[in-house]
């Protein structure tokens, strides 16, 4: 069957059947965006492709990968040169989450998520960054999380892997920024979606407290911010409020410092440029 974007420029989303992923075809979908749309869940990603292709009158093609083997970032790669599609937007979101000490994790499980978060997404931005960097225009936004910049026990290897995404675009910023391509890392906290297994009831508890953000607010935070060209965003002030409180009881355990740090991040963050 031919590509329904043969030849087209797209958006390709990761992880696009459903949460934040979803949120981002979707959106870009409504900017007229044509999409490359990948996901392990054959189905529904393309019950989304339909869906989106419908509504919104773009270009729209649902590709099952699993982006966990090694092999899938070139294969992916090739598929789009065998069918001149053209990647103006890449946008790295598919991730997995899980709560457990590093110890009595499988090693299959660790090799999922370190190939998924680290060699994946690396392989991606080099294939795509570097098609972009010739043609002197394009946008790579790379999900990371607010555990990169939090060593919590549990989430040890989630938010290791989070860190070097986090770390990999700040510093690929740099050297892609004069090429005419914005490499933008968002670093949320929690999101309403189904990463974290929880009841809906729990979710929507969550939003109504500020714990966690809707998809819609974060998948519009992140767009706004890459296409402003920002190198990295935290998105929501009580996010600023927990990373910095929490590294400063970290290091210092001091509750006086945890105050003035917190004070002054949420008086930096109004007026925040990244």
């Amino acid at each position: 069957m031919e590509s329904a974007v043969k030849g087209k420029t797209v958006a390709l989303v990761t992880g696009a059947s459903s949460g934040i992923g979803y949120e981002y075809a979707r959106q870009l979908a409504e900017r007229r965006y044509n999409l490359l749309l990948v996901s392990n869940e054959e189905e529904p990603i393309q019950k989304v492709a339909r869906e989106l292709s419908i509504h919104y009158s773009v270009s729209v093609e649902g590709l099952y990968r699993d982006l966990s083997h090694l092999d899938a970032a070139s294969s992916l790669y090739c598929y789009c040169r065998e069918n001149d599609i053209v990647v103006e937007i890449l946008i790295n979101n598919a991730g997995i989450f899980f709560f457990n000490d590093v110890i009595n994790v499988n090693t299959g499980k660790l090799s999922v998520i370190v190939n998924l978060h680290v060699y994946t997404v690396t392989m991606l931005c080099h294939f795509f960054g570097e098609d972009m960097a010739k043609r002197g225009k394009g946008y790579i936004l790379n999900m990371s999380s607010l555990a990169a910049k939090i060593p919590y026990p549990g989430i040890s290897v989630y938010a290791a892997t989070k860190s070097y995404v986090r770390t990999l675009s700040k510093a690929m910023y740099n050297e892609m920024y004069d090429k005419g391509v914005i490499v933008t890392a968002v670093c949320p906290g929690g999101v309403a979606t189904n990463l974290y297994n929880l009841k809906p009831e729990l979710l929507r508890l969550g939003v109504r407290l500020g714990i966690l953000m809707p998809t819609k607010k974060l998948a519009y935070r992140g767009l706004s911010a890459m296409f402003a060209g920002k190198r990295c965003i935290t998105p929501g002030w009580i996010n600023y409020l927990f990373s910095f409180s929490f590294l400063i009881k970290y290091k210092t355990g001091g509750v006086f410092l945890r105050l003035k740090a917190s004070i002054f991040m949420i008086e930096k963050y109004f007026g925040r440029r990244d």
